[in-house]
């Protein structure tokens, strides 16, 4: 019998995509007991093998506290979540991290498993989205610091602050991730991402109370694909200028998207009185479609949440090279199209190619307005542009 289980197992690893040498440190205990020193003990051991190894956390409910594993380790590690770890259900006000991956080179996580962050009771203490200074809550899972990384089927549940953080990391992956919380949770962008290069987010679902997906400073080759948006506040880049050591932000594209119901669609966004002079270029939404989301395409150069600085002086943030192409749906405001740029730096080369987005209020028909830009109009615009230079898309009459 045992022969067969041997066999069996190394069968499923050799299907689940693992090195059928791998060798497997396993993370579990009784059913809702706590196995962070077990995780952090099969995750030092996989982490000092000379192969590639796996951290299995099998089927069942656990609770899981912070935990930090930092590398670098001597060969790639897998680690494998099937089950579904806890946090601490307080509020856990003053701790920035959850569960943490740092300083690794050759990563993947997997497993179909679910990191829930309890976050409903920190809602209710978390005023930071309010406040310039006040302590912060967990974010759910950090990143930090990892290259050449696939982050696939995993569920992130009621994070109490951001769900995932990817911080200054080299061509990783994000496939098929979904998350889950309530539109009124504060502060849950779903992957807040900065100074990383060559990242990828694909066939994933976000549901979440802020940002869907929100990108931050030095981001550069960003790619998000077939993502469903909603609820949540949209895309967004930025916001971009509130602190004097930001980089420049460098080609962005989302495309092959849906927003479902979301306060905003695509947006920009940058502080007036930044404390930078920075450049965001090459950002291109394409192929998009809206379900009833407010502000649809929202260029937002005065961003500046709770008056929380001095919209006298105008951004300092260059936008260049923007491109809205094929934007078909319905809005929930009749603020179809917003370009708010500054009057400082006023947005260079704005394209705007076929825009079809209806809206049936009754406070009238959908709206296009235009501040300290002039944008490149491509094929048809619904509703009907600011003025500006008009270009017949290619192949049409």
């Amino acid at each position: 019998m045992g022969s067969y289980l041997g066999i069996y197992t190394i069968l499923v690893l050799c299907l689940l995509g693992y090195s059928a040498n791998a060798e497997v440190f396993t993370a579990g205990g009784p059913p809702n007991s706590d196995i962070t020193a077990a995780v952090l003990k099969a995750f030092t051991s996989a982490c000092q093998a000379p192969a590639p190894s796996q951290v299995l956390i099998p089927k069942g409910d656990f609770k899981l506290g912070e935990t930090v594993m930092t590398g670098p380790c001597k060969s790639p590690i897998e680690f494998t979540l099937q089950g579904n770890v806890k946090a601490d259900g307080g509020s856990t006000q003053g701790k920035d991290r959850w569960v943490v991956f740092e300083k690794i080179n050759g990563f993947k996580l997997n497993g179909g498993g679910t990191f829930d962050g309890e976050g409903n009771a920190a809602w209710k203490a978390n005023n930071c989205h309010k406040t310039f200074e006040c302590k912060k809550l967990p974010i759910s899972v950090r990143f930090d610091f990892v290259d050449n990384a696939e982050i696939k089927d995993v569920t992130s549940l009621d994070a109490k602050n951001f769900h995932f953080n990817v911080i200054s990391g080299k061509n990783m992956t994000f496939d098929n991730i979904k998350i889950i919380a309530p539109a009124e949770s504060p502060n849950t962008d779903g992957i807040h991402l900065g100074r990383c290069e060559g990242v990828k987010i694909l066939n994933t679902k976000i549901a979440t109370g802020d940002d869907c997906i929100s990108v931050g400073d030095g981001m550069k080759n960003l790619l998000i694909e077939k993502v469903v948006c909603g609820p949540g506040h949209g895309i967004s880049v930025g916001s971009l200028g509130r602190y004097g050591w930001e980089q420049d932000v460098t080609d962005i594209t989302v495309k092959n998207c849906t927003l479902e119901g979301t306060d905003n669609g695509l947006r920009i966004k940058t502080w007036p009185s930044a404390a930078c002079t920075t450049t965001a270029a090459g950002i291109h939404f394409e192929d998009i479609i809206l379900n009833k989301v407010s502000n649809p395409i929202l260029i937002d150069q005065e961003y500046c949440p709770w008056n929380q600085c001095n919209k006298n002086k105008p951004s300092t943030i260059k936008l260049v090279d923007i491109t809205f192409r094929n934007i078909r749906g319905t809005s929930g405001n009749k603020d179809a199209v917003k370009l708010l740029c500054s009057k400082g730096h006023p947005c260079e080369n704005v394209e705007i190619g076929d825009i079809n987005i209806e809206y049936t209020g009754p406070d009238g028909p959908p709206t296009f307005e235009c501040t300290n830009v002039t944008p490149k109009l491509v094929g048809a615009q619904n509703p009907k542009a600011c003025v500006g230079p008009v270009v017949k898309a290619p192949g049409k009459e």
